[in-house]
């Protein structure tokens, strides 16, 4: 009973605090601007199906997709055998269904016994190449510190879950002979059924309860740490990947956003139409792109908290590889951190950061003095090429180049600002209608064969 009641207790802790993380979390998403996802539901359900749940462009690279799914199928099978672990908990029973199931229950803890040995030495991959082997885009400038020290703690949390099943699962196949009316036959395992006699084998009854209890607890409370780390970790993307699939673009990758402000200055510009609208426009003008956060789409923010910091992006973009200071898992690394900043801000009531000290703090009376270019500057944002290579390379569907746009567009059209050699052709679009600074006419080719 008293067991039952501290697994109440803990379990109680672990899921609130967890709940509120992951509110404050959709609260920090939504103080982006409205979007509107529209799109046939049908090819976003298979995004979700073929890239979120099967991993289908992690396999671009195979031999890391390769021990990267047995670490994530170990993961989502697991769950599986937590749900027994709940009931256990809460009602002071012991494998509540061994003698339901029967032999698809020995069948069920083996598979999971089976992938949690590939994922062990899947960890141990991981490590060294994180810590030894020193693959080159986990050692990019913007890793160092917490990013690389979050890649490790999840693998050594990972390695703890292990220890903690293949305790319980070994001292309790020993258990089942010793005492078979409190420990329910499971049949024979596929791992623990000889590991727990190798590891456990002439230890007394007292013994194995208490390494039983181990790892049973061990197993429950790693759940909870791992549940209530997630919110502050890279690995958030375990959850998030499925939303953020689902919501991404289905328009072609080089197709961008278009600005319904410039396009009618434009069209007026050229004669094409468009006087009225850019009259319209005139009485109260807008401010383009994105100089903060709350410019941006709330997809811009899933995007960034869904990111995995694994820096395929980094690695794929053009720009990053010819030595310039871009690198697109930044972007969307300053992005995160510029988002909990201002969440923080408004978790602590902190009346420094509002406009009119009058209203209550939220995100449309926010204003601390920074913005995005604190985080990322104009030259990380002038050396991307708009090639699309992160977006292609993103196992998660996130679209760093984007927000790339967005804030390129709030220093050119807002601040006025661009590098240098940039103004020609600005100037040249403003007052021939062309890229080029060439004294005709853009239309008179089509003149000229029209005879007009």
């Amino acid at each position: 009973m008293v067991q039952q009641i501290v697994f109440f207790v803990v379990t109680a802790l672990a899921l609130g605090y967890a709940v509120k993380q992951f509110l404050r979390l959709r609260r920090n998403i939504l103080l982006g601007k409205d979007e509107v996802i529209a799109g046939d539901s049908i090819q976003r359900w298979r995004n979700v199906a073929l890239i979120a749940f099967g991993q289908k462009k992690m396999f671009k690279q195979f031999i890391p997709a390769f021990f990267h799914f047995f670490i994530y199928t170990a993961f989502l099978m697991t769950q599986v055998e937590l749900i027994e672990i709940f009931i256990d908990g809460l009602f002071g029973v012991h494998r509540f269904f061994a003698p339901i199931l029967g032999g698809l229950y020995t069948f069920i803890i083996s598979f999971i016994e089976v992938l949690s040995i590939m994922a062990f030495v899947a960890t141990f991959i991981f490590l060294a190449r994180r810590n030894l082997l020193k693959v080159p885009r986990f050692f990019k400038p913007e890793m160092k510190g917490w990013p690389s020290l979050d890649g490790n703690l999840i693998l050594v949390f990972e390695m703890i879950l292990l220890i903690g099943i293949f305790s319980m699962n070994g001292a309790d196949v020993l258990l089942q002979k010793m005492d078979p009316s409190h420990y329910s036959d499971t049949g024979t395992l596929a791992v623990s059924s000889w590991l727990g006699p190798a590891l456990f084998g002439g230890l007394d009854q007292s013994t194995l309860m208490v390494i039983e209890r181990f790892g049973w607890w061990i197993h429950i409370l790693m759940v909870f740490i791992f549940l209530n780390y997630l919110p502050k970790s890279k690995h958030l993307h375990i959850i998030f990947a499925f939303p953020n699939t689902y919501y991404a673009k289905l328009t072609p990758r080089g197709e961008m956003e278009n600005m319904p402000e410039i396009m009618n200055e434009v069209k007026s510009m050229m004669g094409l139409g468009g006087e009225e609208e850019a009259m319209a426009e005139e009485s109260e003008l807008p401010e383009f792109g994105a100089n903060d956060i709350f410019d941006l789409s709330w997809k811009n923010i899933l995007d960034a908290y869904s990111c995995t910091e694994c820096g395929r992006c980094t690695a794929a973009c053009p720009a990053n590889i010819t030595g310039k200071k871009l690198s697109p898992r930044k972007i969307m690394m300053d992005i995160r951190d510029r988002t909990e900043e201002i969440a923080l801000n408004l978790d602590n009531g902190n009346m420094e950061c509002a406009k009119d000290k009058e209203k209550p703090l939220d995100k449309t009376n926010y204003d601390d003095g920074k913005s995005l270019f604190d985080y990322i500057s104009p030259e990380e944002l002038h050396a991307c090429t708009t090639c699309n290579a992160c977006v292609e390379a993103c196992p998660v569907l996130i679209n760093p180049l984007d927000p790339i746009l967005k804030m390129r567009r709030y220093e050119i059209l807002t601040l006025s600002q661009g590098p240098s050699d940039w103004l020609p052709l600005f100037n040249s679009i403003e007052n021939g209608g062309s890229a080029w600074a060439m004294s005709v006419d853009r239309d008179k080719w089509a003149k000229d064969v029209t005879g007009e």
